[in-house]
């Protein structure tokens, strides 16, 4: 580590924990301009910022006190790449590093802040996160928002605004107006009275995280010096998975740092644009590289994905981007026969009993674990889990559904909780032999909830021995994993009566608000008593819960920045399918996301009995381009 601690001069210092960077990677991480990096999959997106997060800080390119600013999509996309940091950096430069979510930093400003926004816009203290859908619009606006002043428009014109677009377009689709819309739309008064209800009536607010967003950019265009706090807090910011941003969060960056001297990495991929059903921008990149003069620099390498899968690729690239360079595949070929197939079966449980069948035989031959095997559906899990998985079950390997809910939380979701993940590891500490890796990340990720800075020695050295003396407590009164999800409960709520719940919320704000700590333990909990029940030890529990030994079942949109040895992409059909005529561009991006997430083989399994494959011929038609095989199996 202590090499890590080291300063070096910026021609000295070295990339940190990797053999070497492609040349372009090498530029952006010691670039002093804004840059647009244009990387397809497999291009090592995450260590591209790992590595430039060490160079800044190491070198003192970014200088203390200042900080670097990340902002993620996926919670488990910025847990990961702090993580990396931690690994290139001394925790010393690494405690410089914010990696958050986009959702994650608005709320933590309007949690802060929000009292200082006017009264028209000012939510109460306690609000409620939620999550309205089409069908709660369409109740709003036919139902409860009432007939506008005939100024405005009539019924009829109300009735006129479509379910689908009001969130996008009229609630939030461009910068809150300081003192409400002065000669609205019907459609802007419809959204002004939304707003006014969430905010007002009620009796607490209720916020969308995309209001939430707005709210924040109101924020700080309104307060200056709020804005420039946060101007002078970050010398830097990152930007992953940039092509799924949204005009919300594009906004609340442009306003925090247009024209300022932070220089901004935005890192993505145009051609995995799979969230414009989300509200992402059609293309970030443009209005980024004019508004902040970005520098566009594209990666060529691949280290994922073997040149056989890099080659079919990138036919279904230039499919979505007819500029699209073809990448360079940096993995060796480590497999016979096919690297991608479809395999057509006459019925879904044949399929079943053949695909258990292929990956016991594949897991031997190349002596590869569940986990290096993927499941992918396009939606309805659960229809596909109930068929395969009792096929795997017979095969000796059991396969787990993470789209499927456990309490009110999604199982995928939940696995990637800081309040689970930090559960896990303590009981991995306490009940299980050879856990020294554990307690390395139980002392770091409860320093952090304590505050303690890396140069503190006596507070950690107290943390130490507090955090031995509990494990050891919590190991003698639960020798055994838990019989019932009340036992559970009560191992799960002694360990947060050791890290503090308000210590967990005030690094993570997400749990103040809305009761999601409380289903995120419940959750927990459920999880935790399911996977004790074959009756084994704690090592054969915890790794049930984190599914060490299951191959994951999960949906395009969830297997997005994953990789896996073997992609098996189940039902290639109409039915799948049915919505691909309304946006192929997205549809298509899904596809090659779905392709994307493979190192050495891709196998898509048809059924006629699921649907036939006339609305998709496209997708079939790229892949025979591709010369893709297809097999009929028996």
């Amino acid at each position: 580590m202590a090499v890590l601690s080291r300063r070096a001069r910026p021609d000295d210092w070295k990339p940190v924990g990797v053999d070497a960077l492609e040349a372009n990677a090498l530029k952006v991480v010691r670039s002093t301009d804004n840059r647009s990096v244009i990387a397809g999959p497999g291009a090592g997106k995450t260590e591209l910022l790992a590595q430039r997060a060490a160079y800044l800080l190491q070198t003192g390119t970014a200088p203390a006190p200042r900080r670097i600013l990340a902002i993620s999509f996926k919670r488990d996309a910025a847990t990961n790449l702090a993580a990396r940091v931690r690994q290139r950096c001394h925790r010393h430069h690494a405690g410089r590093f914010d990696s958050l979510t986009f959702d994650a930093f608005a709320k933590g400003l309007i949690d802060r802040l929000g009292q200082a926004l006017p009264d028209r816009w000012r939510p109460r203290p306690d609000y409620e996160v939620i999550f309205p859908n089409d069908r709660d619009y369409r109740e709003f606006l036919y139902r409860q928002v009432g007939t506008p002043p005939a100024s405005v428009g009539t019924y009829a014109d109300l009735q006129g605004i479509a379910v689908k677009t009001f969130e996008r377009r009229d609630l939030v689709g461009s910068p809150l107006p300081l003192d409400g819309w002065s000669t609205p739309t019907v459609g802007q008064w419809a959204a002004d009275r939304f707003w006014q209800t969430s905010l007002h009536e009620g009796k607490r607010s209720v916020l969308s995280f995309p209001m939430i967003g707005r709210l924040a950019e109101l924020l700080l265009r309104v307060n200056p010096m709020a804005r420039d706090a946060l101007r002078l807090t970050y010398s830097h910011l990152f930007m992953d998975e940039f092509q799924d941003t949204t005009q919300i969060q594009y906004d609340l960056l442009r306003t925090i740092f247009f024209g300022t001297e932070t220089t901004i990495t935005a890192v993505g991929d145009n051609k995995q644009q799979i969230m414009r059903w989300a509200m992402a921008m059609d293309d970030p990149f443009v209005a980024f590289d004019a508004d902040f003069a970005g520098k566009r620099t594209p990666l060529y390498n691949n280290y994922r994905s073997s040149p056989e899968l890099v080659r079919i690729q990138h036919i279904l690239a230039q499919a979505i981007d007819a500029r699209a360079v073809e990448p360079i595949s940096k993995t060796a070929v480590t497999i016979a026969g096919d690297s991608c197939a479809i395999w057509d079966f006459s019925t879904p449980e044949v399929e079943a009993a053949r695909l258990a069948a292929f990956v016991a035989s594949e897991m031997k031959t190349h002596a590869l674990g569940p986990r290096d095997f993927v499941m992918l559906v396009r939606q309805k899990a659960a229809d596909y889990a109930a068929v395969l998985e009792p096929a795997f079950n017979a095969a000796g390997i059991p396969l787990r559904n993470e789209a499927g809910a456990v309490g009110a939380v999604v199982l995928q979701e939940l696995l990637a909780e800081e309040v689970s993940e930090l559960a896990v590891v303590i009981l991995r500490l306490a009940m299980t032999k050879r856990a020294g890796r554990y307690w390395t990340e139980c002392q770091e990720a409860l320093a952090t909830l304590h505050g303690i800075t890396p140069d503190d020695e006596a507070a950690e050295s107290r943390l130490a021995h507090e955090l031995d003396a509990y494990t050891l407590k919590l190991c003698k009164a639960h020798p055994s994993p838990p019989k019932s999800k009340a036992a559970a409960r009560i191992i799960i709520d002694d360990i947060m009566a050791f890290v503090g719940k308000d210590r967990l919320i005030a690094v993570h704000p997400a749990y103040g608000q809305g009761g999601w700590l409380e289903k995120v333990l419940d959750a927990a909990a459920v999880h935790l008593s399911s996977c004790s029940d074959s009756g084994g030890d704690w090592s054969m529990a915890l790794d049930a819960y984190e599914g060490v030994h299951a191959i994951p079942l999960m949906t395009i949109h969830k297997s997005k920045g994953l990789e896996y040895h073997s992609v098996i992409f189940v039902g290639l059909d109409d039915g799948a399918w049915w919505s691909f005529a309304n946006d192929q561009i997205e549809a298509t991006a899904g596809f090659f996301v779905a392709f994307t997430r493979a190192k050495q083989r891709v196998v898509f399994t048809y059924c006629a009995r699921r649907g036939a494959r006339t609305k998709i011929a496209t997708l079939y038609s790229l892949l025979e381009k591709a010369g893709v095989r297809t097999i009929s199996v028996t």
